[in-house]
């Protein structure tokens, strides 16, 4: 299994992407396009491989040795649980599932088979986010004790008109759409949270659905942190438009959507610049800065080869099917904490 050969289920916008990753790769190969929609049949014959109408029909066929499931949310857990039982090792994009319930299903499914289970937040295979886990495990920062983070932006009119305008309704605002890539950001740097408190508007589009949250995080080491959430800011302090990992979006290196404080120094993340103090910790000493160095790469390239090793037995998944569903529980918290106006445990 030097290349493992690897299916992409669903032929939408990151399925698309998978498959462009899989057919550069050095690592694995793209097996087959599983889609019964039109764009099906049009990559599957683009890059010479078979088409599948349905998984159930990819997997009694030309088993693989891995598949990544870019279907519609519900069928996440449907997805992954029938690869659960056919013994095939597989990723499945953000969220897990589209119910906590459902998720946790197919993550006890998984461990029960011994399956590997990956879920697609790509931010994990950042070389970015490695240098800063590695900042923070090194202990460079001492005990982290407070964390801020931002994902704020501005989606065109134009985001809101497809589909029947979903995305004006409950389930289409940024809570759900895309803090659960933040909050995944921040658990694997500082550690589980543990107690949410939320609060949202949708004071300046008026859609039913929230436009700006702003929330407080508990950490299982006691830290403490701060987002702030809003896809109607005119600012560029988001992942996207910070890292310039995708060529989507401009870059703003002068800006940083995350910050770690700890006893002994503190990070800013994306930019990965470090402060400390050299010898007595006071507000009146200077601090020591410096710039962690990083080569960059692409995180959904590096998602495969990384797959790849976990498909052979050689890793263990870096964002597994676990740590997806306790990102979908704060995400789910924040939802009950800004709807009841109460703190929420998890």
């Amino acid at each position: 299994m030097d290349r493992p050969r690897i299916a992409v289920v669903g032929a939408g916008l990151i399925g698309r992407r998978h498959i462009e990753e899989l057919v550069a790769s050095t690592e694995a190969d793209l097996t087959a396009v599983v889609d019964p929609g039109p764009a099906g049949p049009v990559l599957a014959a683009q890059h010479g491989v078979p088409l599948h109408h349905s998984l159930a029909e990819l997997l009694a066929g030309d088993r693989p040795d891995g598949v990544i499931l870019a279907t519609p949310n519900r069928m996440h857990v449907d997805g992954g649980l029938e690869c659960v039982a056919a013994g095939v090792p597989v990723i499945v994009e953000k969220p897990i599932g589209d119910s906590i319930d459902g998720a946790t299903r197919l993550v006890e499914a998984g461990d029960r088979a011994g399956v590997p289970i990956m879920t697609g937040h790509h931010r994990n295979h950042s070389p970015v986010m490695a240098a800063a886990r590695a900042a923070v495990a090194s202990g460079a920062l001492g005990d982290i004790v407070a964390v801020t983070g931002t994902a704020l932006f501005h989606k065109p009119d134009g985001y809101f008109d497809v589909n029947d305008g979903w995305r004006r309704r409950p389930g289409g605002g940024p809570i759900l759409l895309n803090l659960i890539h933040d909050v995944n950001c921040l658990m694997s740097l500082a550690g589980d949270i543990v107690r949410v408190q939320a609060t949202t508007s949708s004071a300046t589009r008026g859609f039913p659905v929230e436009d700006t949250a702003a929330m407080v995080f508990t950490f299982a080491n006691g830290a403490l942190g701060t987002f702030l959430l809003s896809d109607t800011a005119a600012s560029p302090r988001s992942w996207e438009q910070t890292s310039g990992e995708n060529a989507d979006y401009p870059t703003h290196p002068d800006e940083d959507c995350y910050h770690l404080a700890g006893t002994r120094g503190s990070l800013s993340v994306p930019s990965l610049r470090l402060r400390d103090y050299p010898g007595e910790r006071s507000w009146y000493e200077p601090f020591r800065t410096s710039t962690i160095p990083v080569v960059h790469g692409d995180p959904l390239a590096n998602q495969i080869a990384h797959f790849a090793d976990v498909i052979r037995g050689t890793a263990e998944p870096v964002c597994s099917g676990r740590d997806g569903l306790a990102a979908l529980r704060v995400v789910d918290a924040v939802l009950e904490a800004a709807r009841t106006a109460r703190a929420v445990g998890i």
